[in-house]
């Protein structure tokens, strides 16, 4: 099975949109995908310097899921071990952003990356690892592959 292709952004501002959106818990639902989740990473580490994503995600997607009629349970919602994963890959394609590249054309870049994968957890973690209740409430260490080599 291949991948399907990943959504690109057009500009700055849907990106910003989408970050925004997040934070005030009034993105419509059907657009938190997995692009979204990864320019809304992007954009908090780019350009909310207030936020800090290793701490702060927690909260700001588990209010986002509950007020988009979602729930944060053990086995829906919220996913601590996913996004320290993709945290540690945003933060890392970040690092090698050029001055002044747009926030979309760096964000397209990750998509189209290994970095911006679907799967990228399972490259790191067994899937009855990632898939637990403690890899979901918790961040867990992965069993394959260390986070360092993202």
């Amino acid at each position: 099975m291949t991948e399907e292709a990943p959504r690109l952004f057009d500009t700055d501002l849907a990106i910003h949109r989408i970050g925004e959106g997040l934070l005030a818990c009034d993105l419509p639902r059907v657009e938190w995908t997995h692009e979204a989740h990864l320019a809304a990473c992007c954009w908090i580490i780019s350009e909310r310097p207030d936020i800090n994503p290793t701490a702060d995600m927690r909260g700001i997607i588990s209010r986002y899921n509950e007020a988009a009629g979602g729930v944060n349970d053990d086995s829906q919602g919220y996913h601590e071990t996913i996004t320290q994963v993709y945290i540690t890959a945003v933060r890392a394609h970040l690092h090698g952003r050029t001055s002044g590249e747009a926030l979309c054309n760096s964000v397209n870049r990750l998509l189209l990356s290994p970095r911006g994968r679907r799967d990228l957890p399972l490259l790191h973690y067994s899937r009855e690892r990632l898939f637990s209740v403690a890899a979901r409430r918790g961040f867990v260490e992965p069993d394959l592959l260390p986070l360092n080599r993202i």
